[in-house]
């Protein structure tokens, strides 16, 4: 760690559970983010700035007005370009030591494998059932920690999977892959600081993994309303019959 990136770092650095080498960690650390938008763009943005070294998006969207409202990676002149170049642009000028991968697709199939197989931590910050739960099995065959994020209207929700540690369920525990379309933001609106919220919660349980540092949210599913402000946690257990995960 040269001169630097200990005063970039620096307030990072005093925190006894971090110190030097906890940022060593951060610096050598690969970061999957599916998706640039609501979600991936705070996430992006903590990421890049507490120092995550190699990060890696996909999405396959360009910037469009209606995306401003709350996908605060791109700007005004972005609009038509895509979102992952828009967004490493902006990770690029925040911290130009951080090595952007920006790929313009939907990440599917043998490519999502691929990319699963290459990172220490992977963030779904999509925002459709089927790439969610393609996700989940590629983290669940390769055992590979996911943090998982949503947020529509006033309400958000975070859980972190470790699979094949602490009992951790997956995400087929918690939902069900029976066909239904998730509710998305396009049809029925959000709050521009929730996606904020919860983005920025990912970057954080992301960056406890990397660093073996505190209590993360495997096991426990974190819900807010941002209409009354109320946290609530719910306890989430492994199902012993899940179709990705399970024993039976």
């Amino acid at each position: 760690m040269n001169d630097n990136q200990l005063l970039r770092y620096s307030r990072q650095i005093m925190l006894p559970q971090i110190d030097i080498e906890g940022q060593q960690k951060l610096l050598a650390a690969n970061v999957l983010i599916v998706g640039a938008g609501g979600l991936g763009s705070p996430a992006a943005i903590y990421l890049a700035a507490g120092g995550v070294g190699n990060l890696t998006i996909y999405d396959d969207d360009e910037v469009d007005l209606s995306n401003l409202q709350r996908q605060i990676a791109h700007h005004t002149n972005d609009i038509g370009t895509d979102k992952v170049i828009s967004t490493r642009q902006t990770l690029n000028r925040l911290n130009p030591e951080v090595k952007v991968r920006a790929i313009k697709q939907r990440l599917a199939n043998e490519q999502l494998e691929s990319e699963v197989i290459q990172a220490d931590v992977v963030l779904d910050c999509s925002d459709n059932f089927a790439t969610r739960f393609a996700i989940n099995n590629a983290c669940v065959k390769y055992q590979t920690p996911l943090v998982s994020g949503a947020a529509i209207r006033f309400e958000g929700q975070l859980s972190v999977f470790t699979p094949g540690k602490n009992t951790s369920p997956c995400y087929n525990c918690l939902y069900s892959n029976d066909g239904d379309e998730q509710l998305n933001c396009s049809t029925n609106g959000v709050m521009a600081p929730i996606t904020g919220i919860i983005g920025s919660l990912q970057a954080l349980e992301a960056m406890k993994l990397l660093t073996s540092v505190g209590k993360t949210l495997t096991g426990r599913l974190l819900l807010l309303d941002g209409l009354t402000m109320e946290w609530n946690m719910m306890k989430l257990g492994k199902n012993p019959n899940c179709p990705t995960c399970g024993s039976r």
